[in-house]
């Protein structure tokens, strides 16, 4: 089906390509322009109605996937956009410097690695001296790699995976707290692995579902400085993640069809749902996960 916007009335079953999907494989952490078919971020569908005008967004992970949907929603809603990345995926998020300038916002690049503190440290102190503060910071950078066996998950992925995943999480919002007035929003991601952990993801679920911990508690604590901390729990979605190591080659081509949607979701599917946690609209919302998992049932 021909897509015009993400309001276009259409079928969910069809609207986006269905299994099977091409085999392929990237070594991590992946990139989107070298995946077929290429996720939809909203680069040709997404329309902006202004609710973020002047705002300051910060979001990890913005060059592919989730992130990408979320920095190119955000800024044709109007805001300057803090991109961060690893210097690995420069070329995707290049792709995303152009779309947030054709927007007419300011795209700022931090590259680095967030499994370690002091990444996580720049980012913000970045974020504050080029534009003065930081009204949404949307988390969404994370590690999965698939592993069948516990006899073969190392203990080296193990930690990699909760530095990247939850360290990170920590990090950033303890540093980007002081620069945030009340109004500002804090954006997580988890996944419907925190309440259907697959087995051969099982570093990766337990640190979806510190998230959604995290979030709720952090929610608590920020409520009485006007600052709102919600989640969204993703399910099954079509990202470079999936094609370099967090899905086995075997189970890539049917990504997706164990959903009651029976696909994949696209990035562009999580857009509006970043933007409106992060606007106004949603000024009585905080604590709260909002999933978007294809029909599979969260708590």
């Amino acid at each position: 089906m021909t897509q015009t916007t993400q309001n276009t009335f259409r079928d969910p079953t069809t609207a986006y390509p269905q299994p099977e999907q091409p085999q392929q494989d990237q070594a991590a952490p992946g990139l989107a322009r070298e995946m077929g078919p290429k996720p939809d971020h909203g680069e040709d569908t997404y329309v902006g109605y202004g609710r973020l005008t002047d705002r300051v967004a910060v979001v990890t992970g913005a060059d592919s996937g989730i992130g990408r949907a979320a920095a190119i929603a955000y800024a044709r809603e109007g805001a300057d956009v803090v991109l961060s990345y690893l210097p690995s995926e420069e070329e995707d998020a290049q792709e995303v410097v152009r779309l947030v300038e054709a927007a007419g916002r300011r795209a700022v690049t931090v590259p680095g690695d967030l499994s370690q503190e002091a990444a996580n440290t720049e980012l913000v102190e970045r974020a504050v001296a080029e534009l003065g503060r930081i009204d949404v910071l949307t988390v969404v950078a994370g590690k999965q790699t698939a592993v069948d066996d516990i006899a073969d998950l190392t203990t080296e992925q193990f930690d990699e995976t909760f530095r990247t995943n939850v360290h990170a999480l920590f990090w950033v919002t303890k540093a980007a707290v002081p620069h945030m007035e009340p109004g500002s929003s804090i954006i997580t991601t988890s996944s419907v692995q925190a309440y259907q952990p697959s087995p051969n993801l099982l570093d990766y679920a337990p640190t979806k579902a510190a998230i959604n911990a995290y979030t709720k508690a952090l929610a608590g604590q920020l409520a009485p400085k006007g600052i709102r901390v919600n989640a969204v729990a993703p399910g099954p979605f079509w990202t470079p993640l999936q094609v370099s190591g967090g899905q086995p080659p075997e189970a890539r081509p049917e990504f997706g069809a164990q959903t009651p949607l029976a696909r994949a979701g696209q990035p562009a599917e999580l857009a509006a749902a970043y933007v409106h946690l992060a606007c106004p609209e949603s000024s009585y919302t905080t604590g709260s996960t909002y999933s978007s998992t294809g029909g599979m049932p969260t708590p």
